[in-house]
């Protein structure tokens, strides 16, 4: 018996889960240059919960040059969330989209308690304090071709 690849894997929607960091930078590839408007933040502190509907490029996808590049929406969820702070993000427009860069961890002196900090393109963040990191990335609708057509790219 051998470990399973990446070869082995089929496409399907994503349900991933990250508990401490190292996962989380699992999650922040496939959720890089998500897209979502600033109304799809939902910060519920009764239930330390914080999330995201995001619309991610698919970049597991094997068949862009079959079917194109392809999004699809997606919930991003972090739990023991004990406070929210965000700069450069003006929630009063509600036109605005935000575009997801990274998310990353970083631990605080009592760990596994640290800040999670989501950068946006713009200058926009939003970050975490959380009491652990829990957070999972699931896609809730069928894929559908980028409007742009075209996979993000970076300098």
């Amino acid at each position: 018996m051998s470990d399973a690849s990446f070869e082995d894997g089929r496409e399907a929607p994503l349900n991933l889960g990250a508990m401490d960091g190292e996962d989380l930078k699992v999650l922040s590839a496939l959720a890089q240059d998500a897209v979502f408007p600033v109304t799809e933040m939902r910060w519920q502190p009764g239930a330390r919960r914080f999330s995201i509907l995001l619309n991610r490029v698919r970049w597991e996808d094997r068949g862009v040059e079959r079917h194109g590049v392809e999004r699809v929406q997606s919930l991003l969820v972090f739990d023991n969330v004990l406070q929210v702070s965000s700069q450069g993000i003006d929630r009063s427009d509600k036109d605005v989209i935000l575009s997801l860069l990274s998310v990353d961890f970083t631990a605080g002196d009592d760990a596994p308690a640290g800040q999670v900090l989501l950068t946006l393109a713009g200058d926009g963040a939003i970050r975490l304090n959380v009491e652990a990191v829990e957070a999972r990335l699931r896609d809730v609708t069928r894929p559908y071709r980028a409007p742009s057509g075209k996979r993000p790219t970076h300098e």
